[in-house]
């Protein structure tokens, strides 16, 4: 227990290092950044036995950091220990930090839109049934069919749910700038056509946060909608490459599927067990802080239920 809490403490001393100015100066001589790269050099302390020991006793296991120590270069060489480290580091935040960040603004968003709309706050309030209401619904006939049992294929057939978390990611996708590498030059034009010439060797940047808020592609983009993206409507299939929640081309985010997956597990197990009422009428804003765009705090209240 002592040992995960200490690992637990660095991590988040790397997370809190990650901040916008880190992206154009990753070593600006700031506290957060003298803070993470301690954390870095105390995690390879910690990391550096365990990969050693795991390298010495050359036993398969069926875990990440298997993969890992038997990883290969093209070249027949393997991963250093600080490489095994850093790869562990890349997975854990790029599969857990974003999906939990994900899963919290699903359930604020649906929330949300449920109380405004019961309250008569949005348009076409008491005309239909709220997200969340769909989103319940869903899970009562997944019950009614499967009892308890969560499986892939029952997962993937949560359209409802999917499309909530969907949303909720076009909204506030957890990472507000992706950067690409230009390996040969190339034009872009703008939806008012004007064309620009990208060259070979520069950086482009990308903000979802902002492209996912674009007028001429989505109606009402400010507006959490997720039925906006189902296929009768597929606003998002407008113009390509409008949804880059997970990224796109051939470095889109490999976990996309699994993130899904997980997200409707989540809320599947809440949603059956518990009644939640965000208190206040509005979700927090975004807190533009750090690298992972996550809500300020908020608060909800909920009390056990089983859904019925």
């Amino acid at each position: 227990e002592t040992f995960q809490d200490e690992v637990a403490h660095l991590v988040h001393e790397l997370d809190m290092g990650m901040v916008p100015l880190s992206v154009f100066f990753p070593y600006f001589p700031i506290e957060p950044h003298r803070r993470r790269d301690a954390a870095r050099k105390e995690l390879a302390k910690i990391f550096d036995g365990i990969v050693e020991k795991r390298r010495q006793e050359n036993r398969e296991e069926e875990d990440v950091l298997n993969t890992f120590v038997h990883a290969k270069y093209r070249d027949g060489s393997q991963l250093t220990n600080d490489q095994v480290l850093g790869m562990l580091i890349a997975v854990l935040f790029a599969g857990q930090h974003t999906s939990s960040i994900t899963s919290t603004w699903t359930g604020l968003l649906l929330l949300e839109s449920h109380q405004k709309q019961k309250k008569g706050i949005l348009e076409g309030s008491g005309k239909s049934a709220t997200f969340l209401e769909k989103v319940l619904d869903e899970q009562r006939k997944v019950i009614a069919e499967h009892g308890d049992e969560l499986t892939f294929d029952i997962l993937q057939s949560m359209d409802s749910l999917h499309f909530s978390i969907k949303e909720a990611l076009r909204m506030h996708p957890p990472l507000i700038m992706l950067l690409r590498y230009a390996h040969a030059p190339f034009d872009v034009t703008t939806s008012d056509g004007k064309t620009y010439t990208v060259p070979k060797g520069d950086i482009i940047a990308t903000s979802p946060a902002y492209s996912h808020r674009l007028d001429h592609v989505f109606d009402k983009a400010d507006e959490y909608k997720p039925s906006r993206l189902e296929p009768g409507a597929a606003e998002d299939a407008k113009v390509p490459f409008s949804f880059i929640g997970f990224g796109g081309g051939r470095h889109g985010c490999m976990g996309e599927a699994f993130a899904y997956l997980q997200i409707k597990a989540i809320w599947s197990i809440a949603l059956r067990n518990f009644e939640f009422e965000l208190i206040g009428d509005n979700a927090p804003e975004a807190d533009l802080t750090g690298m992972v765009v996550g809500p300020y705090a908020s608060q909800v209240r909920f009390k056990r239920r089983k859904l019925k």
